[in-house]
């Protein structure tokens, strides 16, 4: 126990260390925001994966999986997987020419201020489930290294008091560095702790097997309306409502340039698909090496039964090589996403309120929303029951019935009119939160899926009835 938490104590100020020294490079806000736009392929790649591969991979895709095999997992790591690649064939490329700070700035310059605000709101929204699913992962791993020494809730604050210090000081260029030194942590500790448990559990035949034998790697859903319904709500929450977001865009925009950053991200999602299904494994090789504690703590927490298995079954070189990957993955996402929505709020909630600022004044803007934004996730996530993979998959669902539709249409339809992105953010917000009052988990139809629809006929219809008016005022005098 104790060289563990030495070696978790180590790890933690080498890495802050790495990323307070990442932070000379900033010298503007747009250093802070996308990096200056320098970054190479395998920097943008390594942060696309590192981004993703967060606490809700490792802890609760594969807890979940365990409860619900494929089916359960199906909006991560497979609609996540191929949002990345549709963000890089179809959405990074026209993006990385527009030359833009923030994903609000192509809404306001599409549709006008009120658009970009009511998005922006949205996105930032979004962002409280997700971030905060990281600082309870970071508590979790400081209360179990510890032997509970100490607290859920202490290690909460001191894991994201430790990844605001490099955010706040290095903003893009921190977490670039720090995540490209993250993943390859990540694929090395992934790799050798999947061939250990492995051994320990008969083989990778074995344990998928079994995994087949039990159903769990049956990934359709039964041929009823309402499973199917669900099924596809599931894959589009964060296939097509991850899209429309900061982390996504500053990727994109920090990319040297455009072919880097449709490429970068096509491959970061491919990397992400692939090494997702490690922790699955992990977690579903404990049923065979240790099925008395997986019954034990799969109806109470099962987000707890791969880091139980690897604190009483594997040597401590083994947990090293765990615990490294796993507060990479946290500490790599967890920065992206405090990054993300502070900087869009200042650029487009803030700068319109305070338009006289100088750029060192906006850059230190940038960095008090960021501490703000810190506290409110951290009191968040200290105050919620909902599972990690519950807090991100929820995430996106305000901005798949909010944003999705404005952004994709306002790309790839020339019709598409500011009545149109009214009509879409207006009726998506408004039917999906009527139906999660008053139909929730129990309806026919999935409230966000409503809420989608809504979203694309409030588009059609309201940029449809405008054309006319609008053709006539761009008419040449």
């Amino acid at each position: 126990m104790n060289t563990l938490l030495w070696f978790v104590v180590l790890y933690w100020i080498i890495s802050v260390g790495i990323g307070i020294y990442a932070a000379r490079r900033v010298k503007n806000s747009k250093d802070f925001a996308v990096a200056g736009r320098s970054l190479p392929m395998y920097v943008v790649t390594a942060t696309v994966f590192a981004t993703w591969f967060g606490s809700e991979t490792v802890l609760g895709i594969s807890s979940t999986f365990v409860k619900e095999g494929l089916r359960g997992v199906i909006s991560d790591p497979f609609g996540s997987s191929l949002c990345l690649v549709l963000v890089g064939l179809f959405f990074a490329r026209p993006l990385y020419r527009m030359n833009l700070l923030t994903i609000g700035d192509f809404f306001r310059n599409k549709y006008g201020r009120t658009v970009e605000v009511l998005i922006t709101m949205c996105i930032v929204v979004s962002y409280l489930g997700w971030v905060a699913a990281q600082i309870k992962a970071l508590g979790l791993v400081f209360s179990v290294v510890s032997g509970g020494y100490i607290s859920m809730e202490a290690g909460m604050v001191i894991g994201a008091a430790s990844v605001l210090i490099y955010t706040l000081m290095g903003g893009m260029w921190s977490v670039a560095i720090t995540d490209f030194l993250q993943m390859i942590i990540i694929v090395i500790g992934m790799l050798y702790i999947g061939w250990e448990v492995s051994g320990m559990a008969g083989g990778a035949g074995a344990v998928i097997a079994h995994a087949a034998e039990a159903g769990k790697l049956d990934l359709w859903p039964e041929p009823t309306g309402r499973e199917i319904l669900w099924f596809f709500a599931a894959w589009i929450t964060m296939m097509l409502g991850s899209i429309p977001q900061q982390d996504v865009f500053q990727r994109v925009a920090s990319s040297k340039n455009e072919k880097i950053a449709g490429n970068a991200s096509v491959l970061g999602g491919v990397l992400y698909f692939c090494f997702a299904f490690i922790p699955m494994f992990l977690a579903y090789s404990a049923t065979l090496i240790d099925p008395k504690m997986v019954a034990g703590l799969i109806d109470v927490d099962p987000q707890l039964i791969l880091p139980t298995l690897i604190m009483t079954k594997v040597p401590v070189f083994a947990q090293v090589m765990f615990f490294g990957a796993l507060l990479s993955a946290i500490k790599s996402c967890a920065s992206a996403t405090l990054l993300a929505p502070s900087v869009t709020f200042t650029e487009n909630i803030l700068k319109g309120m305070l338009p006289s600022q100088t750029d060192k004044q906006f850059l230190l803007t940038m960095r008090i929303v960021v501490v703000i934004f810190t506290a409110v996730v951290t009191t968040f996530a200290m105050n919620t029951e909902s599972s990690i993979f519950k807090m991100v998959e929820n995430a996106y669902k305000v901005t798949l019935v909010a944003a999705f539709v404005p952004l994709a249409f306002g790309l790839y339809w020339k019709r598409a009119t500011r009545q149109g992105a009214l009509g879409a953010i207006v009726l998506g917000l408004s039917t999906w939160v009527l139906m999660e009052l008053f139909g929730g988990e129990e309806a026919y139809w999935p409230p966000q899926l409503v809420g989608f629809l809504f979203s694309l006929g409030g588009m059609l219809a309201g940029s449809l009835l405008t054309q006319p008016q609008q053709r006539q005022a761009t008419v040449p005098q």
